[in-house]
């Protein structure tokens, strides 16, 4: 008798832990993979791509770069870090990569002008991501066993 009441109980903790326990732990798993996601998408920063045009032995070419915003002066500055670069003449300069942008900072400087950079639009993405964050914040809340 002592076997089967152990078997029964065995069985109905077995189903309570499969049933109920287990997926939620994947479930905050997941969920805190989507919020460090989410996040760092919203800390990413601005991004946008400065144009200018670079003379050198009576050629010239137009410089392409893609940068992220790391800080805005009070004169009008933005402190950038460029990601990627190229010149429009493939002719007029050969270096790719990080010899590239590294040619780049040297020529640019570590500021810019504010005005002169045409930024993506990410306000929209912006708020979805920040709307779907604050969805996934009640739905933790309402589940059962979940501490915020």
């Amino acid at each position: 008798m002592l076997i089967f009441w152990t078997l029964v109980i065995g069985a109905i903790l077995g189903y309570i832990f499969g049933h109920y326990i287990r997926p939620n732990t994947r479930l905050q798993a997941a969920l805190k993979e989507v919020r460090a996601k989410s996040i760092a998408a919203l800390e990413e920063g601005n991004k946008g791509v400065y144009k200018t045009i670079v003379t050198d032995h009576n050629q010239s070419s137009e410089l392409v770069t893609e940068v992220k915003e790391l800080a805005v002066t009070e004169a009008g500055q933005v402190k950038v870090q460029y990601l990627s670069a190229y010149y429009k003449n493939p002719e007029f300069r050969t270096k790719k990569g990080e010899a590239l942008l590294r040619e780049v900072q040297d020529l640019l400087g570590e500021y810019l002008p504010l005005e002169e950079i045409e930024w993506y639009e990410t306000t929209q993405r912006h708020e979805n991501i920040k709307k779907h964050l604050h969805s996934l914040d009640k739905y933790q809340s309402n589940q059962p066993g979940t501490r915020t």
